[in-house]
């Protein structure tokens, strides 16, 4: 990458580094990859500006979007995984292609032949090619094509309170579970406004039904869904809860947009002036999407550098604007805030 035009802690080098371990480490857990990255970086980063939580943000990135795969370990007394994706992509537009996978043993995705430089736009990888022979030579260079169809499946729309009552369904069939120790809980009354600061232990005396996270012996804390009674929990069951391919992480998130939007606090999609982008948008998103969302998103529009109170932003054309807000009204059941502008 050009280190006159990207920054170490920028989410290109810290994507692009993460890719790297992941290269090289793969199977490998969330921690693993997240250490060897700190263990890597922390010298060169004389401010101490990366931390452990933007190192895991971006790597949920490079899930959602496929540069990684996570699937069920075998080993280690079960957990999670994450695998290297096959060198493949996706025909964003005519001539623009998304680059997706990671190649063991540190070897580049794409090599001089092809002709073109790869793009880096946070934690997506582009590259523009002659929409004639485009395909011809990523297929030449082994990259697979991946039907534009199977990249962005979704699942069926549902209401809110649907997903939510099949999910208390299953908390109401779990074993008791007993103490859990370092539980950590998604507050539903915490502002959606900051999704870090929602988790928080469960407190003395309160019941409910909880998105939850539980540590293992082996790898990255554990996604779940709990119920507490009293401050302590009683019932769990662990994500995902019906297909070990999907990642737990997209069952969890889509679980809270449910939960929040039945509390009438739903999640927020802000859309507002891009500058300087005559013909776009800019959308912000506050807490993390699903994948298939993420994938949705990448369609449409390009990642930039996010709001300073967002999580992740996207520079969208103006004529997406209404098939994205639909998209995320009818699949997540948040609030869309249009705060218009001239771009």
């Amino acid at each position: 990458m050009d280190a006159t035009a990207t920054d170490l802690i920028s989410p290109e080098a810290i994507c692009s580094s993460l890719r790297r371990a992941a290269s090289f480490l793969c199977p490998a857990t969330q921690r693993e990859l997240v250490d060897a990255v700190i263990e890597t970086l922390s010298p060169l980063d004389e401010s101490s500006l990366i931390t452990r939580s933007q190192l895991a943000a971006q790597l949920d990135l490079l899930v959602a979007i496929g540069d990684l795969i996570e699937l069920p370990s075998q080993r280690n007394g079960g957990g999670r995984k994450l695998y290297l994706a096959p060198p493949s992509y996706v025909t964003k537009a005519s001539g623009r292609y998304l680059l997706l996978g990671v190649r063991p043993n540190g070897v580049p995705l794409l090599d001089e032949s092809v002709g073109a430089d790869v793009c880096h736009d946070g934690h997506a990888r582009s590259i523009e090619l002659d929409t004639e022979t485009g395909p011809a030579q990523l297929q030449a260079a082994g990259l697979h094509e991946i039907n534009l169809e199977d990249w962005r499946r979704q699942p069926n729309t549902d209401r809110a309170a649907t997903i939510v009552a099949a999910m208390r369904q299953r908390l109401d069939g779990a074993a008791q579970s007993g103490p859990v120790s370092d539980l950590r809980i998604l507050d539903p009354e915490a502002t959606v406004l900051y999704y870090r600061g929602r988790w928080r232990p469960p407190a003395d005396g309160e019941s409910g039904d909880y998105i939850a996270r539980r540590p293992q012996a082996y790898g990255a804390d554990l996604w779940c869904l709990v119920r507490v009674e009293s401050g302590t929990p009683r019932a769990l069951i662990d994500l995902p809860t019906d297909d070990p391919a999907v990642p737990a992480c997209d069952e969890a998130w889509r679980l809270q947009a449910a939960i929040d939007a039945l509390r009438g606090r739903p999640q927020l999609v802000r859309i507002r002036a891009a500058g300087g982008a005559p013909g776009s948008r800019t959308l912000d998103l506050f807490g993390p999407v699903p994948g298939w969302a993420q994938r949705y998103l990448e369609l449409l529009g390009h990642p930039v550098p996010r709001a300073r109170d967002a999580l992740i932003s996207y520079r969208v054309p103006l004529w997406a604007i209404g098939e994205l807000t639909e998209f995320f009204m009818d699949m997540l059941w948040m609030h869309v805030k249009d705060e218009g502008g001239v771009a």
